[in-house]
């Protein structure tokens, strides 16, 4: 575990590899970088440093409900001074679901930090749109309702955190309930903003201002249907899209484990397209 302290909050990160171009990589929801260890392995074999990090309020970094900034705001900005931090910008950037949300945040609020996107299960639709807000934070805000910090640090998510950074258990038992709804109902605010599809929240312009070569990999669930990831490939000028050999499936939501048979494949086209790019970019 290694940790590093930005704007207040410990950061928890990984490197996978020691040589190579640079390639962060953001899981989706809430959930730790643990679950790209094995993907990472299979991409800095090919030559590559592979950046994983838990975003603050998620896996084993701090937690800290504060901020006039949408939560995914905070996290891309969090991201480009960690990788300042490591003289690794600009670097590939890359997630699945809300990490590749984040991903195009990162390029819209920092360019220069951005030398390519790998975006996976995009997210968006009608069923995302219903479905996330409550599961990011309306159960939270509930919680804190109708049982105060004690009843927020019981949800199996909190706890979940808790278990990996036990300070944050104090962190958040010190924070005024009304303080906490008001962020959080906040960050509800800010991520209920925007259109729905292609891209939760992104509009069509903003998607289509994306200039950064760019590979889409589709979804196969209800909250990453596919397509969602064919229209956001359609509308970045000169993107790549990868489809891997599988069907959609009338599921909310599949795990990104499931896709551990295709990992393999998708390290090796994330490997060859930012290859591209690096020679590209000699060549120029």
């Amino acid at each position: 575990m290694t940790i590093l302290n930005i704007r207040g909050v410990h950061i928890n990160y990984e490197v996978v590899g020691d040589q190579g171009p640079w390639l962060t990589l953001i899981t989706g929801g809430r959930r730790g970088y643990a679950e790209f260890l094995p993907f990472a392995e299979k991409i800095a074999a090919k030559g590559f440093r592979v950046l994983l990090h838990d975003r603050r309020n998620t896996g084993a970094s701090d937690g800290l409900i504060e901020g006039q900034d949408g939560e995914e705001e905070l996290w891309a900005d969090d991201l480009v001074l960690l990788l300042n931090h490591l003289n690794a910008s600009p670097a590939f950037v890359g997630g699945t679901s809300s990490g590749a949300r984040m991903s195009m945040m990162v390029y819209f609020r920092h360019p220069e930090a951005v030398k390519a996107l790998l975006l996976m299960r995009v997210t968006g639709g009608d069923f995302a749109a219903g479905r996330l807000p409550e599961m990011y934070y309306g159960q939270f805000i509930r919680a804190a309702e109708q049982g105060g910090m004690a009843a927020v640090c019981q949800t199996e998510q909190y706890q979940e955190r808790i278990q990996a950074n036990p300070a944050n258990r104090d962190r958040l038992m010190a924070m005024n309930p009304q303080t906490y709804i008001d962020v959080m109902s906040h960050w509800l605010a800010i991520f209920l903003k925007g259109p729905r599809k292609p891209v939760l929240g992104l509009t069509e312009d903003a998607i289509r201002s994306i200039k950064v070569p760019t590979i889409v990999v589709p979804g196969n669930d209800l909250t990453h249907s596919s397509a969602n990831g064919l229209a956001t490939a359609a509308l970045i000028n000169g993107s790549i899209l990868f489809s891997l050999p599988i069907e959609d499936q009338d599921v909310p939501l599949l795990p990104f484990s499931d896709w551990a048979p295709h990992e393999a494949a998708l390290a090796d086209r994330f490997a060859e397209f930012m290859n591209s790019v690096e020679a590209k970019s000699a060549r120029h």
